[in-house]
């Protein structure tokens, strides 16, 4: 499973892409927005710079609800960067939205999915990537990590080769039942990524060596 880090900070996205592990990186308005990026030019900047820091799909979302929006928005965004994945969500217009932009060969992350039935009929449409939200099902008190389980099931049944990309992660352990599940891809905030790396026996087997070995040396 592939680690992609949810956010438009600048300086997130170097320290995590200084640890070797991040494959790709997802934004939205609401992240850009977090990080004061007020206008169009802004994020259109803030988008080729994480493009120049990861060598890897860079997502970024449409704000339009129509699918004349949606389709000129992800012409535009396309044109931005190398390896762009237009974030389309899951609704009859971005559906629409998605088969146009795929037809031409722009790369869509297929976002806000919350049912098998919209993860098929993104991969008909032609969506790169489907990305069911774990974390905001588990706000209303269903399991999400079980429409991860559905759909990968559903895809390897039919042999589509559309990405399941695990998003609204929200902790550690969601990130292991994604990768359990099978998973393609999770994308995670920063500090999931930082969380994923402590073990308290990890600390204290480091703290061990080298005492022993100050030990052995005399200090």
């Amino acid at each position: 499973m592939k680690i992609f880090l949810d956010t438009a900070n600048i300086q997130e996205i170097r320290d995590g892409a200084r640890l070797g592990v991040i494959s790709g990186v997802t934004t939205n308005p609401s992240l850009a927005s977090a990080e004061g990026i007020g206008n169009p030019e802004s994020y259109k900047a803030a988008v080729r710079e994480i493009a120049d820091i990861v060598d890897g799909p860079i997502s970024v979302e449409v704000i339009s609800l129509d699918a004349k929006g949606m389709i000129d928005e992800g012409r535009e965004i396309s044109s931005w960067i190398d390896n762009p994945w237009v974030k389309i969500p899951s609704t009859k217009d971005g559906f629409e939205a998605i088969s146009v932009l795929s037809s031409e060969g722009i790369q869509i992350n297929q976002t806000l999915c919350f049912s098998v039935n919209q993860a098929i009929l993104g991969s008909q449409a032609g969506s790169t990537a489907v990305s069911p939200f774990i974390g905001r099902l588990d706000d209303i008190g269903l399991e999400g990590i079980d429409l991860i389980k559905d759909i990968v099931a559903v895809y390897k049944e039919h042999n589509i080769e559309t990405k399941v990309l695990a998003a609204s992660i929200r902790h550690t352990l969601h990130c292991t039942l994604a990768a359990h599940a099978g998973a393609h891809i999770s994308t995670i905030p920063y500090k999931v990524l930082t969380q994923m790396i402590e073990h308290p026996l990890t600390a204290t087997g480091v703290e061990r060596f080298k005492a022993d070995w100050e030990k052995m040396a005399g200090k």
